[in-house]
């Protein structure tokens, strides 16, 4: 993953352990990034069945933090402490408002990425922290 993510990633937080976390600017490129790091980590943790959904709930949610938000963007994962556990997933931006879940139209464009969220996973939140919200989400891993 090297080069081409030097200008996308505000910083590189850890991906040591069972923790792994980064920081992206809320520019268009941070959703291509934060799928691609999210990936390369769930791949190095041996979780890579849980790479394409993970990678699909981040976007939307990257997305989200881009349409509303200003300020950075965080992305932290947290790896399972056993094979029973959930693969957890965050993302943090600067707005405190908790997303809200609307009806979209089949003409819609956009307004599904909470109702895909919600029946993807096995089960998702909203916290709100000092300097905005973070929404989560838990994955089953596989076994």
């Amino acid at each position: 993953m090297g080069g081409f993510l030097a200008w996308e990633v505000i910083g590189l937080i850890d991906t040591e352990g069972d923790c792994a976390e980064w920081t992206f600017p809320a520019e268009p490129g941070a959703v291509r990034t934060a799928r691609a790091v999210v990936r390369g980590q769930l791949h190095a943790w041996e979780l890579d069945s849980l790479g394409d959904i993970a990678a699909l709930l981040v976007s939307e949610l990257v997305t989200n933090s881009l349409r509303h938000a200003t300020g950075p963007i965080g992305v932290r994962l947290v790896r399972p402490e056993d094979v029973t556990g959930a693969l957890r997933v965050e993302v943090s931006d600067p707005l405190p408002d908790p997303p809200r879940e609307r009806a979209a139209d089949a003409s819609d464009e956009s307004g599904r990425g909470l109702q895909l969220l919600a029946g993807s996973c096995r089960r998702w939140g909203t916290r709100p922290g000092d300097d905005g919200k973070t929404v989560w989400f838990e994955l089953a891993v596989p076994g």
